[in-house]
C-alpha cells in the first residue's frame, strides 16, 4: 500500500478548515457540521458543475447534474435534460438521464427506469437497477424481487438487492453482505459500495475482515471509503490519502464518498481537485465541497419522524381520518378532516391539506382541498393515483364523504390532473340510497386497474345501527360506478369500516381480495372475493384480537409481505371492547393466513389511536393516524415515517 502514495500526508486529526477558500468554524473540523466556503470558491464550484453538465463526456455530465441537484439547483437540471431524454436511444444513457431527472424532482421519470429493467433487452438492466437504487425507488417491487433470484447476472442481482435493501428487504441485505466475502473482486467492491450507503456501523468489521483479501488499489479503495462512510477512523485516514493520490480514479471515488461520509475535516484536500485535468475529478470535488458547505438534511437510514401535523385546538378540537400521497416533485401531500367547534362525527368539517418537501420534517401552511358542502359536513379522505401509469404518474383522486343526514351519507370523488393543486368536478360514487361509511385511505386500485370503494352501509344510522359491508366498483378510472353484487354481514352491529387488500392471483387467473372488518366480538373478521370484489364469502374470525376499531392493511412493495396496523387489545365487557391503545404492527408472509406481531408504535394509556393511513415512499412506511387525548377529548392527526427495515429488525 505504501507505494501507492507519492505525497506526505497530514494526519486526519490535524486537518483543519484553514486552506484557501475555507474559513475555520468555531468547532473542530471533526465535529463541524459544515465546511464554510467563501463566496468565490462556492461560485467556482458552481461554474465547474454548470460547465460539466453541458459537456460531451456523458457520465461526467450526469455526475454534474447530480451535483447541481444535491446543491439546490435541480431546476437547471430539469431544463437541460428534459428535452434530451426523448431523443436518447441508448438504454444505459437513458437510465442516466431519467435518473437525474428523478433526482431533480421529476419523479414520474422513474417509469423509464422501471420499463428498461422489465424489458427484454438486457443491455440496460444493470444500469436501470443501479439508477432505481440511487433514487430510492422500486416500483411495485415485483421485477426487483425476481432479479435477486439465482440465475440472474450477478451485477444485476447485486444492484437489485441494493434497491430492495434500501427498502428494508432482509434477504437483499443478506445477499449484499454475503457478496462482500466473494472471491470476485468486482462483486465484493460493488457490495462494499452499497453497504456504505444502506448499511451501518456493524458492517465495518465485515469490511475490515475482507479488505485484506485484495491488492487491487481500486477494490481496496472501495472498501476503505465504505468504512469511512460508516464512521471508521482508519477508513477516513485512507480517504484522505486517496484525495492526494496521483490516480484520478481513486480521487474521484474518494471525493464522492467524502460527501456521503460528511467528511468535513477533509474539505481542504478537495480544493486542489478543482484544478484537476480530469473532468470527473473536478466535478466530484466541486460537488462534495458544496454538499459539505450545507447542513445535512437527509433522513438517516434509521431515523423515525413523528409530528402532530394537525394539532387540535379549542376552535378545531378534532383533526382525523387523513390520507397521504407522494407527488411527482417529491413532496408529500397530507390531507385530513378539520372539524370546527366540536369533535362529533356530525360537526361541521372540511378537508384541508399540507405539503412537505423534506419527508415530513417540516410542512407548509394548510390549504382547503374541499369545502363543507354537506348539510352536516365532509370528512374521511382518500388520496389515490387512479391509474397504473406509475407511482408518480396519472391523475390523483380525492375521495371523501358528504354527510347530509343520518340517512344520507355518500362517497364522492374529485380528480386532480395537476398534482393536487386543483380538483375537478365531483362524481357520486355511492349511487344508492342510504348511509355509506367509508374510512379514510380505503380506496384500492387493483392490478387490473379496477377501483374498489369499500363501504359499510345502513339505511338510517339513527334507526338501524347495523352495517353491511359492500363495494362500489369502477372500471373506467372513476368516471362511472356500480355496486358489486355481494355483501358481507356479521353479528351485533355488523360488518363495520371495511378494509380490502389484493391477494395473490389464483392459479386460474382470478383476482382475489380479502376484506377485513371491524366487529364487536373482540376480533377482526375477514371475508374473501374471488372475482375482484363482485361477490364475497361469509366473514370469519381472522384470529386477530381487537377492540371495536378499524384496521389498516397494505402490501410492502419490497418484500411482498402484508403489514397490519391495528389496536392489539381487547377487554371483555368494556365499552367498545377496550381502549384503542396500543397502536400495533404485524406482518404476514403468507397472504394473511398467519400474522407475526412486530411491535407497538404507540403505547400511552392517556391517549387512543386509530384511523391509520399508510403508504410507502422512498423506502419508508409513511403513516397518519388520530391521537385522542383522553383527558380533553381533543383529537390531533399525527404523521409518522419509519424505515421499512423496522419491520424486519
Amino acid at each position: 500500500m505504501g507505494n501507492m502514495w507519492q505525497r506526505v500526508l497530514v494526519p486526519v486529526a490535524l486537518i483543519a478548515c484553514v486552506a484557501v477558500g475555507l474559513t475555520r468554524s468555531a468547532q473542530s473540523a471533526e465535529v463541524a457540521e459544515v465546511a464554510r466556503l467563501d463566496t468565490v470558491t462556492a461560485a467556482r464550484c458552481l461554474k465547474i458543475l454548470r460547465g460539466a453538465v453541458r459537456s460531451d463526456e456523458f457520465w461526467p455530465s450526469m455526475h454534474a447534474a447530480e451535483a447541481l441537484t444535491l446543491t439546490g439547483h435541480g431546476d437547471e437540471v430539469v431544463t437541460l435534460l428534459t428535452p434530451l431524454l426523448p431523443l436518447e436511444k441508448d438504454d444505459q444513457k437513458r437510465c442516466g438521464l431519467a435518473r437525474e431527472l428523478v433526482r431533480a424532482g421529476q419523479r414520474q421519470h422513474v417509469n423509464v427506469l422501471l420499463s428498461i429493467m422489465a424489458g427484454d433487452d438486457a443491455y440496460g438492466h444493470v444500469h436501470s437497477c443501479e439508477s432505481i437504487y440511487k433514487v430510492f425507488e422500486i416500483g411495485d417491487g415485483v421485477a426487483l424481487r425476481a432479479a435477486i433470484q439465482p440465475g440472474n447476472p450477478i451485477k444485476k442481482q447485486l444492484m437489485a438487492a441494493a434497491a430492495l435493501g434500501r427498502w428494508g428487504h432482509p434477504q437483499a441485505m443478506k445477499i449484499l453482505r454475503g457478496a462482500v466475502s466473494s472471491k470476485d473482486p468486482d462483486e465484493a467492491r460493488i457490495a462494499a459500495w452499497v453497504l456504505a450507503r444502506i448499511g451501518d456501523a456493524t458492517d465495518i468489521p465485515l469490511l475490515r475482515k475482507n479488505i485484506a483479501r485484495f491488492d487491487d488499489p481500486l477494490v481496496v479503495a472501495y472498501f476503505e471509503n465504505s468504512m469511512a462512510t460508516l464512521g471508521d477512523t482508519a477508513g477516513l485516514q485512507a480517504m484522505a490519502k486517496m484525495l492526494q493520490s496521483d490516480d484520478s480514479a481513486l480521487q474521484v471515488y474518494a471525493a464522492t464518498f467524502a460527501g456521503d461520509a460528511r467528511a468535513v475535516s477533509l474539505a481542504p484536500l478537495l480544493l486542489p481537485l478543482l484544478e484537476h485535468e480530469v473532468l470527473d475529478v473536478r466535478v466530484r470535488g466541486a460537488q462534495t465541497l458544496l454538499v459539505l458547505s450545507k447542513p445535512n438534511t437527509a433522513l438517516g437510514n434509521d431515523q423515525i419522524v413523528i409530528q402532530d401535523v394537525f394539532a387540535a385546538t379549542a376552535k378545531n378540537p378534532r383533526y382525523s381520518e387523513g390520507s397521504i400521497v407522494a407527488l411527482a416533485d417529491g413532496r408529500l401531500l397530507f390531507a385530513t378532516t378539520e372539524f370546527a367547534d366540536s369533535a362529533s362525527d356530525f360537526a361541521n368539517a372540511r378537508i384541508i391539506g399540507r405539503t412537505s418537501k423534506d419527508g415530513g420534517v417540516t410542512w407548509d401552511a394548510a390549504q382547503v382541498l374541499q369545502k363543507s358542502v354537506g348539510k352536516l359536513n365532509v370528512m374521511s379522505v382518500t388520496l389515490l393515483r387512479l391509474t397504473d401509469a406509475g407511482p408518480y404518474s396519472g391523475p390523483i383522486g380525492m375521495f371523501y364523504l358528504v354527510k347530509n343526514a343520518h340517512d344520507d351519507l355518500d362517497v364522492w370523488l374529485k380528480v386532480s390532473t395537476d398534482e393536487g393543486k386543483t380538483f375537478g368536478e365531483s362524481v357520486l360514487v355511492t349511487n344508492q340510497p342510504g348511509y355509506h361509511v367509508m374510512n379514510n385511505d380505503r380506496v384500492q386500485r387493483l392490478s387490473t386497474g379496477r377501483l374498489v370503494v369499500p363501504v359499510a352501509s345502513t339505511a338510517d344510522v339513527s334507526k338501524v345501527n347495523h352495517f353491511v359491508a359492500r363495494c362500489f366498483l369502477s372500471d373506467d378510472q372513476g368516471l362511472t360506478w356500480r355496486l358489486g353484487q355481494g355483501a358481507i354481514d356479521y353479528a351485533q352491529r355488523g360488518a363495520m369500516e371495511p378494509e380490502i387488500v389484493e391477494l395473490a392471483t389464483s392459479e386460474d387467473g382470478r383476482v382475489r381480495l380479502a376484506m377485513y372488518i371491524r366487529t364487536q366480538l373482540g376480533h377482526i373478521a375477514v371475508g374473501y372475493s374471488h372475482d375482484a370484489g363482485e361477490t364475497w364469502t361469509k366473514a370469519v374470525d381472522a384470529k386477530i384480537r381487537a377492540p371495536e376499531a378499524p384496521a389498516t392493511i397494505r402490501r410492502v412493495p419490497s418484500t411482498g409481505d402484508l403489514v397490519l396496523v391495528w389496536n392489539d387489545n381487547f377487554t371483555a365487557g368494556a365499552g367498545h371492547g377496550g381502549k384503542r391503545t396500543p397502536l400495533s404492527i404485524a406482518i404476514s408472509k403468507d397472504d394473511g393466513k398467519t400474522w407475526q406481531k412486530v411491535g407497538d408504535i404507540e403505547t400511552s394509556k392517556q391517549h387512543t389511536y386509530a384511523y391509520t393511513s399508510l403508504c410507502f415512499v422512498r423506502g419508508r412506511m409513511v403513516m397518519s393516524y388520530y391521537v385522542r387525548d383522553e383527558s380533553t377529548g381533543r383529537i390531533s392527526n399525527r404523521f409518522r415515517s419509519l424505515p421499512i427495515s423496522w419491520l424486519y429488525n
